[in-house]
């Protein structure tokens, strides 16, 4: 009897790791929403700045001349360590020269890479999963006009359990979704909703977080910690943010708020990218965030 019960356990414990294995395998896209799909540069350059890659992926000395060289080396602390943007320049050795379409629309909407691993959220594809599929097509040719960088990519500075790639399957399950948060009641709304949730992954840095990194969605754009450990990260919504649907779009363009401050850190990039779309995406963005509860 004993030994059946411990052949039963083995039996269980096997099935267990095999449907594990199973449900914590890398995910990717349905490539027929993909297939005669025809990129276009010009506006994959706005979606490009929308989603504020080079925010990211350029040099921290790199200059703001001429076409973004993404040749990463970028540091993002956080509490599971530091995380060092990519290089994904179009450099077949070191960036993402050799990638196809399908390669960019598994890594932005599945976080998952050419080889079959997962990424780390510190690359916002929980907010990309939202991007059009023509979107992601026209970023593409875009990106391919982009200066080429040898530059290696850093690996990050993760430590043991988190430098486990197998374990970020585990996090998407339970972490990892696609629905929308905000409201689209309006076609202007529902733009801004677009460009905020799917884009702009505004919510990756003013949406706190639990103790896995999943983020507080009852809490979404309330403000959070600073990953880097140094102050806060502010609450964007109504409740604390009384400026004007004119204010924003005039902060968006300017970095000038209405009380004669001007953004700084990491927002002055943001509105770097900001600036360069049509003033239509800029009132979208606003009126979508005086429309959150």
């Amino acid at each position: 009897m004993p030994g059946k019960i411990v052949t039963t356990v083995i039996g269980l414990a096997v099935a267990g790791g095999v449907a594990g294995w199973f449900i914590t395998a890398p995910q990717t896209v349905n490539a027929g929403l993909y297939s005669g799909l025809n990129g276009n540069a010009e506006h994959g350059k706005l979606v490009f700045d929308a989603a504020g890659c080079a925010s990211c992926h350029t040099a921290p000395d790199s200059k703001h001349d001429g076409p973004p060289v993404l040749s990463g080396g970028r540091a993002f602390a956080s509490d599971f360590g530091t995380f060092y943007a990519p290089n994904i320049s179009p450099d077949t050795t070191h960036g993402i020269g050799a990638w196809g379409l399908t390669d960019l629309a598994n890594a932005m909407i599945k976080g998952t890479s050419p080889d079959g691993q997962h990424y780390y959220p510190a690359f916002p594809y929980t907010t990309y999963t939202h991007a059009a599929p023509q979107d992601v097509t026209d970023l593409f040719a875009y990106m391919q006009t982009l200066p080429t960088d040898p530059t290696p990519s850093k690996a990050h500075d993760v430590s043991f359990p988190f430098n486990i790639r197998r374990s970020l399957g585990g996090w998407k399950v339970l972490f990892f979704s696609d629905d929308w948060i905000g409201p689209d009641t309006t076609d202007q709304i529902a733009r801004g909703r677009y460009l905020v949730e799917a884009l702009g992954h505004c919510a990756e840095c003013h949406t706190p977080r639990n103790a896995l990194g999943r983020l507080d969605k009852s809490r979404w754009l309330q403000g959070a910690p600073n990953p880097s450990g140094r102050g806060t990260i502010p609450d964007i919504t109504p409740a604390s943010l009384t400026w004007s649907q004119a204010d924003l779009v005039e902060y968006f363009t300017s970095g000038f708020t209405p009380d004669y401050d001007s953004a700084g850190g990491e927002m002055a990039d943001v509105v770097q990218n900001l600036s360069k779309l049509p003033k239509e995406d800029r009132q979208a963005i606003a009126a979508y965030l005086k429309a959150l509860p």
